[in-house]
């Protein structure tokens, strides 16, 4: 699918202990085969290494309760209902900034507007191309750079839907073509608001006022706006959820309009000086999702993450029964997930490894790629076991979400170790102890 392969890379994850910085620094995004630590030692001596493949790996899910979602790398918008997750509805809040400070409309009189287009571009997607219907609100309360929003976190707006009459129903299509005027432009979704408000802001910024001398002024007087949908009660597997690129150029609030026979617009911005955050519903309620939550025994069999919910959970008891002398030569993660190849739901490219420390997930430079002809995931884990055999890292979990955690709608499931599925996760490692 081209638009999801064009985002692998979309964002680096930073570490959050400088023991964690140090020691993972040599770990590369993506590679076969490591082999850190074996040119250290005698040739000879690893003929005398050994395997394990044994260890009784324990599995589970956990929801998370509070998910930051402000400043996110993409913006999410959609909902539907994931037949093996439930539902999810996904909208954000933006702050919008002026092109210009003090613009020159000229003799307001003689304007036409012909339109007021909010163009958002398309990034990823999560599951079907069914019709959605948006609505977009006037935020009533501020919101800035500096404060901390959640995904559950909501603002005031006004009660009136400014999407134009006419134009609330839209079918998403991220692979289609966008041309604005005689421009062949990346894809976009291009949402038409009501002309009175591009009127509003005209006369606005043509009045004696300040409103328009300033973004903070302007901050003042317009708020932002809150873009939702409102689908009411889909069907099981129907919907999709999708993200936008707020940051590229092409994502603003545009006026047109015509004066004196001549075609003029006047942009708002959205750009890295605009706050703006995620607010997500997701309802897992009466799905193997939340039994697995509730019962984290439950997740021997499958267990599961999704964005902005909940996240995965891999235990290696045993571990600490490596001795203190050893050295790790190679440790795969193998993570089988149940996935049909043209399914709607598509499992993430990519999967991000972290652990707890002090109750605060902490990155450690591993990720995990995955492999679409065996349908799993597999994660070099190599410099984790050194750093836990070492004293370096304490604990025996590893956790795992979609690497898009808050910019996605992405989810995944998970074999357990006693799943009915022939392939089963598994750890392999190589080691030579001294």
């Amino acid at each position: 699918m081209n638009i999801k392969e064009s985002i692998l890379w979309r964002k680096v994850f930073g570490l959050s202990a400088t023991f964690l910085l140090a020691l993972f620094l040599l770990v590369a995004c993506k590679k076969k085969e490591s082999n850190l630590g074996i040119n250290t030692i005698d040739p000879n001596e690893l003929l005398n290494s050994a395997q394990i493949d044994t260890f009784s790996l324990i599995t589970y899910t956990y929801k998370e309760d509070s998910v930051i979602s402000d400043n996110p790398a993409y913006a999410v918008l959609g909902s539907y209902n994931d037949p093996k997750f439930g539902t999810f509805n996904a909208n954000f809040y933006t702050q919008f900034l002026l092109s210009g400070a003090n613009p020159d409309f000229g003799d307001i009189s003689t304007i036409v507007i012909d339109s007021l287009v909010l163009g958002l571009e398309y990034s990823d997607y999560h599951g079907v191309f069914t019709n959605q219907t948006l609505e977009v609100f006037e935020m009533t309360e501020s919101i800035s750079l500096d404060s901390t929003y959640y995904s559950f976190t909501t603002k005031n707006h006004s009660s009136t839907n400014l999407i134009e009459s006419g134009f609330e129903t839209f079918t998403p299509n991220p692979n289609a073509i966008t041309v604005i005027g005689d421009d062949t432009v990346d894809t976009q979704l291009r949402i038409r608001l009501n002309p009175a408000l591009a009127l509003q802001f005209i006369t606005e910024a043509a009045s004696a006022g300040t409103n328009f001398s300033s973004n903070d002024n302007f901050l003042t007087y317009f708020k932002g706006l809150h873009v939702k949908v409102n689908n009411g009660v889909q069907s099981s597997g129907s919907g999709g959820v999708f993200s936008f690129n707020l940051n590229d150029p092409l994502s603003k609030m545009t006026i047109y309009y015509t004066q004196s026979s001549i075609q003029k617009t006047f942009d708002f911005l959205i750009n890295s000086e605009c706050a703006d955050f995620n607010h997500v519903d997701v309802n897992n309620s009466g799905t193997n999702v939340q039994s697995v939550i509730d019962d984290p025994a439950n997740g021997q069999s499958e267990f599961y993450s999704q964005a902005f919910s909940s996240r995965a959970v891999v235990k290696i008891p045993g571990i600490e029964n490596i001795a203190k002398n050893s050295i790790i030569h190679k440790a795969e993660l193998i993570l089988p997930i149940q996935y049909q190849t043209g399914a709607k739901y598509i499992p993430p490219n990519e999967i991000s490894v972290t652990v707890k420390i002090n109750d605060v997930l902490s990155g450690i430079g591993v990720f995990g790629f995955f492999d679409s002809s065996y349908k799993r995931y597999k994660i070099d884990v190599k410099n984790y076991l050194q750093a836990y055999i070492s004293g370096q890292i304490s604990t025996t979990e590893l956790i795992l979400s979609p690497r898009f955690f808050i910019n996605s709608a992405e989810r995944i499931i998970f074999n357990g170790p006693n799943s009915i599925n022939k392939s089963k996760p598994k750890l392999i490692i190589t080691y030579t102890k001294f």
